[in-house]
């Protein structure tokens, strides 16, 4: 796990990227915005399996948190100042693209639904898999949502703890165990020289 020094090139790329995230988020939150009626008008998409339906989603995922707009927009602020300090870290070791990529995806469907609650107290919500009657949802949540279960995937089954570390600290910390161990050690060392 050789650490290395992260190339501009990669934050210029990355913020390439988020911008055309939030670009793609916000041009179809547009278009639906001005030439649909909410929780009236329904585009079939797929037949009656899919169609596009707009609400106003004053809430988190799946309605949840439903007019706490402020709260949210914190929550949603923060949570982008964290994932682009854990981004950071993983702009040091190669072996953790998979990981700079999703938090990429992540936090341009955060910045995406962040411009909703603040331009209109709410989040525009479209894509209705009606089939199923599944929640009605963005292309932001489709970002956030997929990368989220992603980086879920590759924390249980491919990274190792030591990687966990890199991501949230940018280095691998001592262990109090390894330093309680060369404690011992010093005083051990101490001991035999005294005798």
């Amino acid at each position: 796990m050789e650490e290395t020094k992260p190339k501009k090139s990669l934050y210029i790329v990355s913020a390439l990227v988020i911008l055309i995230l939030v670009a793609i988020d916000q041009i179809t939150k547009y278009f639906i915005y001005t030439n649909m009626t909410p929780y009236k008008d329904e585009k079939k998409v797929l037949g009656n399996a899919l169609v596009i339906y707009f609400i106003k989603n004053t809430g988190a995922a799946w309605g949840s948190l439903s007019n706490k707009t402020i709260f949210l927009l914190v929550i949603s602020i923060l949570l982008v100042i964290l994932l682009s300090y854990v981004y950071h870290n993983a702009t040091k070791y190669p072996h953790l693209k998979a990981a700079r990529i999703c938090i990429v995806f992540i936090i341009g469907g955060a910045i995406g639904n962040m411009i909703d609650r603040i331009r209109f107290h709410y989040v525009v919500d479209f894509i209705y898999v009606k089939l199923i009657n599944f929640p009605i949802f963005n292309f932001a949540d489709i970002c956030v949502t997929v990368c989220m279960f992603i980086l879920l995937f590759l924390f249980i089954f491919k990274y190792k703890s030591e990687d966990i570390e890199l991501l949230l600290h940018g280095k691998i910390r001592e262990s109090v165990d390894s330093k309680e161990k060369e404690s011992e050690e010093a005083i051990s060392e101490e001991t035999n020289s005294e005798e």
